[in-house]
């Protein structure tokens, strides 16, 4: 018996005791709050370069061939993706008239492997509480490591310092345009009344771009000869060309893209059909298919029939004509082959088609 558990009610079962796995409702709190005391959490969630990225993965898995199966509907597959390249993981239960996602859960789990869950199903009222086994249950996630198997690991969250530096860059650019004078500046005009000073600077007060502060020239010369010899209006603008923000922020944005698996030429303005292609070619192959294996071998498994998410066709994600250059070349091989009375199949064992 566990000795510092609590005696229960009577009748009840004193070495009973429920904890938390760490990755309910609890856990979300706690790592709010943590966040909270030790500063922003530079996940940068909210800037345009993530939400590009995420709704590639969102708009690749909601148009992917689903081959299989029924329930995987095209906007079941979208919130996938979203949660997927948000959160690092998808739970859902399969209900008999389809899938619903889950909100949050909680997981058992035994060598590693879950075992029952609690889910939290939304509802317009309000959420619900279910409990369900792990066949009832799909959980997509990647990320995952060793330590923690049953959970998975968004891209922010694997690259978290590219993720806080432009977090921290959109923010001071966002400050310093919604905050810095840009465009005002300081006019020195000849020295009158204090009455016709402070008339012209009311006239001017807080017009963003214009004037705001009217100076005599007899002060900011020091009461010179010719205190309105050499003077002109000074600029409050900040330079930013010295922080270097540009090569800052695209440093960043390359390397958040990267995390998603999206080529850093796609988000370029001069980018062209050949790196487009190319760019979304590599989102296929490298990133959204092998999620979208992993996700059918988990489906496959809890539903019991062969499933298969294919990515790639509904993307074209391919070279058209040099498949199409391809297949000529097999063509006419075939034919060379098949005039020669030569057998194709040890040649094509050589070059490794499989298919």
């Amino acid at each position: 018996m566990w000795p510092f558990t609590k005696l229960t009610r009577a009748g009840g079962d004193p070495s009973n005791e429920t904890r938390s796995s760490g990755a309910g409702y609890t856990a979300q709190i706690m790592a709010a709050r943590e966040s909270w005391f030790s500063g922003q959490s530079g996940l940068a969630e909210l800037t345009s370069t993530v939400q590009s990225c995420v709704s590639l993965w969102e708009g690749a898995l909601a148009a992917s061939d689903v081959i299989g199966t029924d329930m995987l509907d095209r906007r079941t597959m979208a919130l996938a993706g979203r949660s997927l390249a948000l959160r690092g993981e998808f739970v859902a239960m399969i209900g008999s008239d389809g899938i619903f996602p889950a909100s949050d859960w909680d997981i058992s789990t035994r060598n590693g492997i879950p075992r029952a869950y609690r889910l939290s199903i939304s509802e317009a009222g309000g959420a619900r509480s279910e409990t369900a086994l792990a066949g009832e249950v799909l959980h997509f996630r990647i990320g995952s490591d060793a330590v923690t198997p049953w959970t998975g690991q968004a891209p922010l969250t694997r690259s978290g310092l590219s993720a806080s530096l432009l977090q921290e860059v959109e923010t001071a650019l966002r400050d310093v345009f919604r905050d810095a004078p840009i465009g005002s500046q300081i006019v020195h005009l000849p020295d009158s009344k204090a009455e016709d000073m402070d008339e012209m600077r009311a006239a001017f007060r807080g017009r963003r771009g214009s004037t705001l502060v009217i100076e005599g020239v007899a002060q900011s010369a020091a009461a010179g000869m010719n205190p309105q010899l050499g003077q002109k209006p000074d600029q409050l603008s900040p330079d930013l060309q010295k922080a270097t923000h540009v090569e800052a922020l695209a440093a960043a944005q390359d390397g958040v893209a990267l995390a998603f698996g999206v080529l850093p030429s796609m988000l370029t303005r001069s980018a062209q059909g050949n790196a487009i292609r190319e760019g979304q070619r590599h989102l296929a192959v490298w990133t959204v298919q092998p999620i979208a294996d992993l996700m059918a071998e988990e489906v496959s498994a809890k539903l019991g029939g062969s499933v298969t998410i294919d990515t790639m066709r509904n993307l074209q994600a391919f070279d058209v004509s040099g498949r199409a250059r391809a297949l000529k070349t097999i063509i006419d091989a075939m034919a060379a082959a098949k005039e020669a009375g030569v057998d194709p199949a040890p040649a094509l064992h050589l070059v490794d088609w499989k298919e």
